[in-house]
């Protein structure tokens, strides 16, 4: 039987941001190199830490300043109940967590090599079961929110359903195309913002980001189907954010790069809180950057996530 956790705890809590996406738990393998297909290689130091990008995000975010309510699907097994614990923690409002009894708690397989790089294979286990009837229930009762923040770790119906419902309400709904995949043009239509990185703009788009101008053909293609802000993340190079109104590109901070594993979630945790505040598009990517930069110098997901003291003193 499903369950809620902390509603009586939580109910009062007040949240300007839902995320709504994947709880996972990340057990992380430091590697010189990938190995091929086939082979065996020795690692390194072994990690676990929370993680999930949908889990990512909502830490990030919390730890920004932003007033957070997370929307996830775990089991009653230890790996929920510690990522529940940790969320709590964090300060996010975790009322609306589904708990499934007797089911399996998601779990990511990160792989990271000696220049910070990481293949990551996951098992989407409770995830899954995050299904739009009861995210439905959720954020038809939540009025306090102003800006919706998923990815693509939940089913396709449910980020559907969201589009659906920001659209029908007028709600900000952000979408973080990651896991790479499709998204039908009644899902893009009307969304407030897609942040694709170049390889999911190529799959959103079927143009491949090769240098500027074809960055602007396919921000220009998810405009046209109704998107009304976009933002391409580039790594190292920054982002670039295009609308009907003006386009241009955010230089990112240059750092030494530990692990790259969750970058572009506290890219988009960040961003979202900054959107919340109102920020312009050019200073709220800008803060965004640095919170990115700041947490590939650590390991982990969750925990490289900077909090707002110290993105403010990065310069």
């Amino acid at each position: 039987m499903p369950t809620l956790y902390g509603a009586i705890e939580y109910a009062a809590h007040m949240a300007k941001i839902i995320v709504i996406g994947s709880s996972n738990t990340d057990m992380v393998v430091k590697t010189s190199r990938f190995p091929e297909p086939g082979e065996t290689i020795l690692g390194g130091d072994f990690f676990m830490f929370p993680g999930g990008k949908g889990a990512n995000q909502a830490v990030a975010a919390a730890r920004a300043g932003g007033e957070v309510r997370f929307v996830c699907a775990v089991g009653d097994d230890v790996f929920g109940q510690n990522a529940l614990k940790g969320y709590r923690d964090e300060g996010i409002a975790i009322d609306s967590a589904l708990v499934l009894n007797g089911k399996a708690s998601g779990v990511a397989l990160i792989t990271v090599n000696g220049e910070g790089e990481n293949e990551i294979v996951v098992a989407s286990g409770t995830n899954a079961l995050l299904s739009a009837d009861y995210v439905s229930k959720v954020v038809e009762n939540r009025g306090d929110a102003s800006m919706f923040l998923t990815q693509l770790e939940t089913p396709i119906a449910t980020i559907a359903y969201l589009a659906q419902y920001c659209r029908n309400t007028n709600r900000s709904l952000i979408i973080n195309p990651a896991p790479a995949q499709e998204l039908s043009d009644v899902i893009l239509d009307g969304l407030f913002l897609v942040t694709p990185n170049e390889t999911e703009a190529k799959i959103l788009t079927g143009v491949a980001i090769e240098d500027d101008a074809s960055m602007e053909r396919a921000a220009q293609s998810l405009l046209n189907k109704g998107v009304q802000h976009v933002i391409i993340t580039l790594g190292s190079r920054g982002a670039f954010f295009m609308d009907h109104k003006e386009k241009f590109l955010v230089a990112s901070n240059k750092v030494k790069a530990m692990d790259t594993t969750a970058a572009g979630d506290v890219f988009n945790g960040v961003l979202t809180v900054c959107l919340s505040q109102e920020m312009g598009w050019q200073e709220s990517i800008a803060y965004a950057n640095k919170a990115a930069a700041l947490s590939v110098t650590k390991m982990g997901a969750q925990g490289s996530a900077p909090f707002k003291e110290e993105i403010n003193k990065f310069n």
